[in-house]
Order: structure tokens, then C-alpha cells, then sequence
């Protein structure tokens, strides 16, 4: 049993992995992609928040639906409609149709939540962290190879590196059909182990600790602030320094990686030398610190040199806002309050966009990360504010 445990984690490593390097593909191309059809950045950002607001919203329906009828057809539709929706974005002959495709696609975006539902079922309360961490590993992994593939991808062409993402779905239905196994537990079962995000009396609970309530309330921030760059990171670079779809996959690959080595190797010895507030403070500021860099950078060696110290930040202060609110959760509610934290960032994303676009066309390039550094410098002030708080002091000590 436990190898057969071993063999479905693993799955679904591959299943996760191979999902998100087709939807980081896209990443670094859609900006380009929909500036063939004359979209503004206000635009690019209503659609980016589309895809996020019916990934948001559809992922508990999908969430209740793989209670009643398994995890694994629930993944198996989700990557074969992405994969539809990948096809549909390659052929779109106008921006309503990238419109469409993104609609669609942010509404069969349900395998990361099922996924984690999946890991629930499958294993104990003692090594669920672990579980639930190679299912992290796989995201982030696809994450940083995504944008990388992308943008070389689009030197034959910015349809190409959607079919290739199309295909990579197809590959991993396939993979997902023969090699992933239903995990054998009841519908009832399911059902407990899925977090809610609807669920207002979790939401309650995640709210009534300060410590939870102060992770949450940052996080959310903080991704409202990193938003703001996500939109404006590729129309930036095509109009201050000329560089194109390739130049921009792999710099937000190798920022990737920069975060991924800091939240894997980095941010343990860091937890041992500092507490949680100095570190959501430093990372915060390194975020600020980026961000501005990318108004004051003179060249692209300086705007690489930016995006490094913004990843340092990120790597930093993410790993510990997820741990603050997990010290801040009742242990017997901590994976749905965390479920709560997740939900914070999804609602973030799909606020932020569009006044990452407004900001873009309507103040100029520079305003979303000026913006964004003030949002940073914003939880710098509230990190050091409530530090002095004697809860956050006992946390500190516990």
C-alpha cells in the first residue's frame, strides 16, 4: 500500500508538472500575443483577470463535483478542455476570440485544487505536509520551465507555443488516464478532504487568530503587489528596451528558479536566524526594492539585476506568510485555514490586473510598479507595526 501511495504521489507530480509547464508557456507570449490585436494594457489586464475570476469561482464546483464521482475524472477533464482551450487561443483570429479561450480556460484550470484534494485522500494527517509539498514542487517546477519554453517557442511564431501547450496537455491526459489511480476512498471521505473556500465559518476561524488574520491580510497584499508587475512585466520590456517574447520567458524562468533555490534551500536557514515579522519586512522591502529598479533601470542588465532582487524578496516573505498563518490556525482546522490563505492570493489576482492595466495606459509604463513598491513599503510598515503587538511576541517565543 505504501508503494502504491508512493507510485500515485508521483503521478501526480508529473500530472501537476506537465500541466503548469503548459500554462507557464503562455505566460511570457499572451502579452505579445494580444498586441497583435490592438489590445491596451487595460485590456491585457481584464483578461488575465477573467481567466483568474472563473478559475476562482468554478474550481469548488468542480471541487464538489470530484467528490461525487472521483478526483481522477475531474483532472482528466480539466486537462483535456485545457487542452481545447490552448487550441481555440493558436487559432484566435481576434482578440474576442482570445477572450473566449481565456473564459474557458481559467474555467477548466481545476487541477491544482484537485490535486491537493487528491494528496488528502491518499495520505495520513502525519505526512500530508509532505505530501502536499511535492504537489507544491511539481507547480513551481513547471512554473520556471514554462515561460522558458514559451519564449523560445515563439520565435517560430506566438500560435506555436499555444499548440505546443495543447499538446502538452494531450500528452498528460494520456498520461493521467493510464498511470493515475483513483484514490480509494468514499464520497463522504472526499468530501472532508477537500478544503472550502466558500465555507464562511473557515473563513471566520482563519480570521479570528491575529496571527492567521495578519498572514492572510499581507498575503493578499503582497499579490495584489506582485500582480501589478505580472501584467505590466512584458509590455514594459517591449517598449523601454525593445525585447521581445524570448528575452521575457527566460528572464522570468531564471526569477523562478531565484525563488524556487531561496523557498527550498534558503528560507529554512533564514527562519533559524530570524522571525517571521523581520522576514515578511526584508523580503517585502527586497520586493520594493526590485520594483523600483525596474523604473530606475537604465539597461537590461539592470532590469535583470531588478527582477533578482524581487525574486529574493518573493522567495523570502512567501514561504513565511504560509507559516505565520499556519502558527495562527487551530490544529484541528489548519489545512482550511490555509485553503483561506490560498484563496486570498486567487482574489488578488483577479482584482489586480485590471488596475495594473489602468494604471499602464491611463498614469504611464512606470505607474504599476511604483504602485506596487508603495503596496511592499505598505507591509514593510504593517510587519514592523505589529511585531510590537504582545501576540505577535508569544508567537515569536512559541
Amino acid at each position: 500500500m505504501i508503494n502504491r501511495k508512493k507510485a500515485s504521489l508521483l503521478n501526480l507530480f508529473f500530472t501537476v508538472f506537465i500541466d503548469l509547464l503548459g500554462f507557464g508557456i503562455v505566460i511570457p507570449i499572451l502579452p505579445y500575443y494580444t498586441s497583435q490585436f490592438g489590445a491596451s494594457a487595460w485590456e491585457l489586464g481584464w483578461i488575465m483577470t477573467l481567466f483568474s475570476a472563473m478559475q476562482f469561482f468554478c474550481a469548488p464546483l468542480w471541487g464538489r463535483l470530484s467528490d461525487r464521482v472521483g478526483r481522477k475524472p475531474v483532472l482528466m477533464i480539466s486537462l483535456l478542455g485545457s487542452a481545447g482551450c490552448f487550441i481555440l487561443l493558436g487559432w484566435a483570429q481576434s482578440l474576442t476570440w482570445i477572450i473566449i479561450a481565456r473564459l474557458f480556460g481559467g474555467i477548466f484550470a481545476a487541477t491544482i485544487s484537485t490535486a491537493y484534494a487528491y494528496v488528502a485522500d491518499i495520505t495520513t494527517p502525519e505526512n500530508r505536509a509532505k505530501g502536499m509539498g511535492t504537489v507544491g514542487a511539481a507547480f513551481g517546477l513547471g512554473f520556471v520551465c514554462g515561460p522558458v519554453f514559451g519564449g523560445i517557442l515563439s520565435q517560430w511564431g506566438y500560435a506555436t507555443p499555444m499548440f505546443v501547450a495543447a499538446g502538452i496537455s494531450v500528452v498528460n491526459f494520456g498520461m493521467a488516464f493510464f498511470f493515475l489511480a483513483e484514490p480509494p476512498v468514499s464520497a463522504a471521505q472526499r468530501s472532508l478532504n477537500r478544503s472550502r473556500r466558500f465555507d464562511w465559518s473557515v473563513w471566520k476561524t482563519a480570521f479570528s487568530s491575529p496571527l492567521s488574520a495578519t498572514g492572510i491580510s499581507l498575503f493578499f497584499v503582497f499579490t495584489f503587489a506582485v500582480t501589478q508587475m505580472e501584467v505590466s512585466f512584458a509590455l514594459y520590456l517591449a517598449r523601454k528596451f525593445g525585447m521581445g517574447a524570448t528575452q521575457a520567458g527566460i528572464l522570468l524562468g531564471v526569477s523562478g528558479l531565484v525563488m524556487a533555490g531561496v523557498q527550498g534551500g534558503g528560507a529554512g536557514r533564514l527562519a533559524r536566524r530570524f522571525d517571521e515579522f523581520q522576514l515578511i519586512a526584508g523580503g517585502a522591502a527586497l520586493c520594493g526594492l526590485g520594483l523600483l529598479g525596474f523604473v530606475l533601470a537604465g539597461s537590461p542588465l539592470w532590469l535583470g539585476l531588478a527582477l533578482g532582487v524581487l525574486a529574493l524578496g518573493h522567495g523570502a516573505a512567501h514561504p513565511t506568510l504560509s507559516s505565520m498563518t499556519s502558527k495562527g490556525a487551530p490544529a484541528d482546522s489548519r489545512g482550511a485555514v490555509l485553503g483561506v490563505f490560498h484563496s486570498a492570493s486567487s482574489l488578488a489576482r483577479v482584482l489586480g490586473p485590471p488596475v495594473a492595466g489602468a494604471l499602464y495606459d491611463g498614469v504611464s509604463p512606470d505607474a504599476p510598479f511604483v504602485a506596487s513598491a508603495a503596496l511592499c513599503g505598505s507591509v514593510v510598515l504593517a510587519s514592523v507595526v505589529l511585531k510590537s503587538k504582545p501576540w505577535a511576541t508569544r508567537a515569536a517565543r512559541a
